[in-house]
């Protein structure tokens, strides 16, 4: 596949030291415990780049997606849109700018659509928030959306509920595509979908990357399906990103223990390699384990890992955060709770 250059490249969007925090009841009514969802992150997504996050549930993905969507605050750190503070921009500008530029494909489109308005006022909700144009340039954008993501024209009066599921998340992709943005945030757009319907999905996203320009952020579980979509991925543990670089370097040579183990729970139909079976629980997000937080399940844990989170190494562009990285193929001979 060709990948687009986005070297030196303005980030469209950039986080540097982000923490999300929440206060959860976990002991009674009157007992709350701080949730650490988010920690530390940095990431930068330019436009015409994608970039792939994953890791497994509750490792922070959804969370990460609502602080690049402007729909959750971090609570420490700075989310920057075209090299300005987001949330020291005045509301009306952070509305009307970002609110353009940025937008969002939900994971189940059967939710994240109104089931009460036809397709055709769906995609044209957006442009009358946004005051975009005449009322006849508008309808004339709905059909331009229906087109571009390969829906027949007579589906504008359809209510969701009367398309497919394939259907209902090529117009979700559509309402994101509404506003021109430069980006979008996709958090798992396949995963409520039929396997036949999945590929159709993703060659439609990389597709619209290549015609559109667009930036992406493209967010699963399947390091296997992110490998094949993106530019650059960045893996998450427990609100970590404990790797992030080049697509064909984190998924093809894998340098943190914990991407290896992604990596062999959804093998490649290209390459073999044997299962990496983690023993333990996730540690909880209340209780973060101190120093790297994934040592209480990685074969490579020594007590050094418990002092603190290791620094960021590894050659430009290919950041890790590891004191004991894979450097050989060796298979771990055990795993510690």
């Amino acid at each position: 596949m060709n990948r687009p250059t986005t070297a030196g490249a303005q980030p469209v969007l950039q986080l540097a030291g982000v923490h999300v925090r929440h206060r959860a009841r976990t002991g009674g009514l009157l007992h709350r415990d701080t949730v650490h969802a988010l920690t530390d992150a940095d990431l930068e997504v330019r436009k015409g780049e994608i970039v792939g996050l994953v890791g497994e549930s509750g490792c922070g993905k959804s969370t990460l997606a609502k602080v690049l969507t402007g729909l959750g605050r971090p609570s420490e750190g700075t989310v920057s849109f075209r090299g300005e503070d987001l949330w020291a921009m005045p509301a009306g500008r952070r509305r009307r700018e970002f609110g353009s530029s940025v937008a969002m494909v939900f994971q189940d489109a059967s939710t994240a659509l109104n089931p009460r308005m036809p397709v055709g006022r769906i995609l044209r909700d957006p442009l009358d928030v946004h005051g975009r144009g005449t009322r006849a340039a508008r309808e004339q954008r709905v059909d331009e959306l229906l087109d571009l993501v390969g829906l027949p024209g007579h589906v504008r009066g359809s209510l969701p509920s009367g398309l497919s599921g394939g259907q209902r998340q090529r117009v979700a992709i559509a309402r994101a595509l509404a506003l021109e943005p430069d980006v979008i945030v996709a958090d798992e757009p396949t995963s409520a979908l039929d396997v036949s319907v999945r590929a159709q999905v993703l060659n439609l996203l990389v597709d619209l990357r290549e015609r559109l320009g667009l930036g992406m952020v493209f967010i699963s579980h399947d390091i296997q399906t992110v490998r094949y979509l993106a530019d650059r991925i960045a893996v998450l543990y427990l609100g970590r990103i404990v790797e992030e670089g080049p697509a064909a370097e984190v998924a093809g040579a894998p340098a943190h223990p914990y991407t290896r183990a992604l990596l062999s729970a959804t093998p490649s139909l290209l390459s073999a390699g044997e299962r990496i079976v983690l023993t333990g629980r996730v540690p909880s997000a209340t209780h973060p384990p101190t120093g790297c937080p994934f040592r209480t399940r990685c074969w490579k844990a020594t007590d050094e890992c418990a002092t603190t989170f290791p620094a960021a190494s590894g050659p430009q562009g290919h950041r890790l955060h590891c004191i004991h990285p894979e450097t050989t193929p060796e298979t771990p001979a055990r795993s510690t709770a």
